[in-house]
């Protein structure tokens, strides 16, 4: 939301329950973001339908202040409650769980896993959609009113078409890329919750991160297939926040775009 550090309409707070996302951890976030009366609040991360996510978003909904949930695919459990509530959602299918066997997952194998699934996101809109929903939210504050906030289950046509390929083998590959990293859940799901004999769960989990690798090279071939015809789309903020740059050729200036 601030890549360059210098926007003058915002200011940020980030605070982590850790890992575990208990019902203590997830309450005590909470009650201190509260605290801060923030103008927007953004939930951000996986397991929304257990116990310390699920008590977390109680807090906020008493305020009666714009709240956003960003997860992954289980979240689409939650979208009625979401909704009753007034929050808004963007629910990322490909944003697939790790492969948590202790056998196989170490943190050198988290860390490259989630820059694959980072990758992913990246490239094929993900993340175009995630900056665009939340800064029509703050720009609506900024003005007085109150925000339409994002009701979003993201696809890969609705990604890929907001990350703006111009070359549609491009944007075959980043489609291809987001549906093979959503499938990934599939497998590490059943390897994680499912199948008790290690010889069986761990070379399955081992599957799953081989395709999201695979996936993250397939989203990186799209890439360089813009890169070679200069049209990758490329959309950075500006000072005030108001606007968005949006730029093709890589020796130009943005364009002022609303955000």
């Amino acid at each position: 939301m601030d890549e360059r550090a210098e926007r003058e309409d915002i200011s940020v707070r980030v605070i982590g329950s850790g890992a575990k996302v208990s019902v203590e951890e997830c309450i005590e976030c909470a009650r201190e973001i509260s605290a801060q009366d923030p103008n927007l609040t953004i939930f951000i991360g996986p397991a929304q339908t257990t116990s310390g996510p699920t008590e977390a978003r109680k807090v906020p909904r008493e305020t009666g202040k714009p709240v956003i949930v960003i997860s992954d695919s289980p979240a689409k459990g939650i979208i009625k409650e979401l909704e009753e509530s007034g929050f808004g959602y963007i629910i990322v299918e490909a944003d697939s769980m790790i492969g948590a066997g202790r056998e196989f997952l170490d943190p050198s194998e988290m860390a490259l896993y989630n820059s694959d699934v980072i990758r992913v996101l990246a490239i094929i809109g993900v993340l175009n959609i995630i900056v665009e929903e939340i800064d029509k939210a703050i720009n609506a504050i900024k003005s007085g009113g109150k925000p339409v906030l994002p009701r979003l289950v993201i696809d890969s046509r609705t990604a890929t078409e907001r990350a703006g390929f111009l070359n549609p083998y491009a944007r075959a590959k980043a489609m291809a890329a987001y549906e093979m990293a959503k499938q990934v859940s599939v497998i590490t799901i059943e390897a994680c919750f499912k199948i008790h004999n290690p010889e069986v769960y761990i070379p399955l989990v081992t599957v799953a991160h081989e395709l999201m690798r695979a996936a993250a090279r397939l989203a990186d071939e799209a890439r360089e297939i813009e890169k070679e015809n200069d049209s990758v789309l490329k959309k950075p903020h500006f000072r005030d926040g108001g606007f968005l740059g949006e730029k093709r050729y890589l020796i130009e200036k943005p364009l002022k775009v609303h955000g």
